[in-house]
């Protein structure tokens, strides 16, 4: 029971329960001395006895589980109530204020976090000072996130300190990856935090802040094999809520020796298929116009929920890849998936993120090139060029088989959009090694990238078997070298799109200018424009205004290594810009294509 802290005094007794005196032990050692027949004797210990059997079982504390009894003294009475009574769980206006590092995964817990509170009565607020309740929802997957957190940690404490002279006391908890691998320093360092929820543990987070306002501190990071939310419908909070976010699978099975994750999020397990459709339609019926589909390992997606789904099929992998752990038979793959989520909307641009480069079989890329609101845009992390360190991460692959994996994705989609992620400094790292991944990243070519020094985890395969053996000084050197590398071919790569016509999924207006708009294209690069109105429809005279959530036509006119800049040319949606493709393809260069023709 290490990882659940709760209060005694908080546990609370039906009133069929009459009270047991307590008997002191000394009036029992002296008994035989007092003039007490036997048989009195005999009638006080079968009357104890007859008032703890009708008392309170060991399953009468444990929440959630019913026992039905019958009670002589106190008439008929059934299914016992749970040791906090609905009622104390009940959040009674009491407000929370979220805030959120690190992945989508994080966005899309902070949507059921809030979902759970909000069906227990809590309210939702964006301004800090009125908040009853403070919950990070955390990163752990490099240190200095987690630095973060603690320098967080010690601001809202002083801040819940001055609150305890004046109002409500403040709550603060800690929800995610950083409450599951830090739980015992997290709890006793300075007495910062209040409620832990690990990853699978958010529906239990109204009896957690139950225990919390007892003041006591309540804990529960136990990771689970089956948990998935599937039944709980995220709030989504999105930008002008024409994006969001749609987790399809939770936890990884790959074990890289560097990665945390499995740690902290636990074994695979996905999500049953009907509800991840139901949750899209929704979204769909809501305006929505680009879902993103979220796991760790997104592309291992595998349902068994369904007898229908078991069949004896294994799950194949890209060419020349292979895993730690054997191959798994049967279920609802990926491809099978995507292609049911992108028939709900036409007109709703799909993506998912992020996804392993073992497990794109071509089934997948097929689906990807001939879907039109597929996103054409694939995440493929390297993590490193050097065959070598790939063993030493325990990736599964080499540098021929990342390459050749890049070969078959632009053989089967041409003109896609790449991005990657890279680890500079991983133990035992040379100079050749580095050097091999910057001639990767120039023989890609990636549009999007996401660079770190690696930074070694406690409980992962390299803490315990690898030395972290390369100076701060020189991962950070060879960090500043592979993202000055990945600059350069990014704005190569940007610069061959200038004079095609993009579709853009607008988001809103630019953060530097209010008289600009932004968006992104089907590759997922960021594209600004002037905020004017345009055509109703390509070929059309009459105008209108560009607003969030809308797609335009947007002919580009430069680029940089980080984003495009051009100007709208008229509304359009994903159905109508094929056509507008076919009529006007002068205005696309010899060089680049718009990204939604076939």
């Amino acid at each position: 029971m290490e990882h659940m802290r709760t209060l005694k005094p908080l546990f609370t007794i039906p009133q069929h329960w009459k009270p047991i005196r307590c008997i002191r032990a000394r009036y029992c050692s002296n008994l035989a001395n007092s003039g007490v027949t036997s048989k009195e004797r005999r009638t006080t210990v079968d009357k104890f006895k007859s008032q703890v059997s009708s008392g309170p079982s060991f399953q009468d504390f444990i929440r959630g589980v019913s026992v039905k009894k019958t009670y002589a003294a106190d008439g008929d009475c059934s299914d016992h109530q749970s040791y906090l009574s609905e009622d104390l769980e009940l959040g009674k206006s009491r407000k929370v204020y979220f805030e959120t590092y690190g992945c989508q995964m994080n966005v899309n817990d902070t949507d059921i976090a809030w979902s759970i509170l909000q069906g227990k009565g809590y309210l939702r607020t964006v301004d800090l000072s009125e908040a009853d309740v403070v919950l990070l929802v955390t990163c752990s997957i490099r240190e200095k996130a987690e630095e973060t957190i603690w320098n967080r940690l010690q601001q809202l404490t002083v801040m819940k300190k001055r609150r305890l002279k004046t109002q409500t006391p403040m709550k603060i908890g800690i929800l995610g990856c950083m409450a599951e691998r830090l739980k015992t320093e997290l709890l006793e360092r300075e007495k910062l935090v209040d409620v832990l929820a690990g990853p699978d543990a958010y529906r239990d987070l109204p009896r957690l802040l139950t225990v919390a306002d007892g003041g006591q501190q309540a804990s529960n990071v136990l990771l689970s094999l089956e948990e998935t939310y599937a039944d709980i419908m995220p709030v989504h909070r999105a930008p002008q809520g024409y994006s969001a976010f749609v987790s399809i699978m939770r936890g990884c099975d790959n074990m890289c020796s560097y990665c945390i994750v499995p740690f902290t999020r636990g074994r695979e397990r996905s999500r049953p298929v009907g509800s991840i459709l139901e949750e899209v339609r929704m979204l769909s019926d809501q305006g929505v116009k680009e879902v993103t589909l979220l796991g760790q390992n997104v592309n291992s997606y595998r349902d068994t929920s369904e007898e229908q789904f078991c069949s004896p099929d294994l799950t194949q992998l890209s060419r020349g890849f292979k895993t730690v752990y054997r191959p798994k038979q049967g279920g609802l793959r990926f491809s099978d998936l995507l292609d049911r989520v992108s028939r709900i909307d036409p007109d709703m641009r799909i993506r998912f993120t992020s996804p392993h480069p073992k497990d794109f079989p071509d089934e997948v890329l097929h689906l990807i090139a001939e879907r039109g609101n597929i996103c054409q845009q694939i995440h493929l992390p390297a993590q490193s060029g050097s065959s070598k360190v790939l063993k030493a991460m325990r990736r599964g692959y080499t540098r021929e088989a990342y390459l050749d994996l890049v070969r078959n994705v632009r053989r089967i989609i041409p003109g896609v959009s790449l991005s990657s992620d890279f680890i500079s400094g991983f133990c035992g790292e040379t100079e050749d090694d580095h050097l091999q991944t910057l001639s990767l990243i120039r023989e890609v070519g990636y549009s999007v990238g996401f660079l770190f020094a690696y930074s070694m985890r406690k409980k992962t395969h390299a803490f315990h078997r690898l030395q972290d053996d390369v100076p701060a000084e020189v991962k950070q050197r060879r960090l500043a070298e592979c993202i000055g590398v990945f600059r350069e071919e990014a704005a190569r790569v940007n610069a061959a799109l200038i004079g095609s016509t993009q579709l853009v999924l607008v988001e809103g207006e630019s953060k530097r200018s209010a008289q600009d708009l932004c968006g992104r294209t089907d590759g997922n690069i960021k594209v600004i424009f002037p905020k004017e109105d345009v055509s109703a429809q390509p070929a059309e005279s009459n105008s209108a205004p560009v607003n969030a959530g809308d797609y335009v036509l947007v002919k580009i006119l430069s680029a940089n290594s980080q984003s495009l800049r051009g100007r709208a040319i008229s509304h359009s949606s994903l159905s109508g810009t094929v056509k507008h493709c076919q009529l006007d393809e002068h205005v696309a260069s010899d060089l680049s294509r718009t990204e939604t023709c076939p």
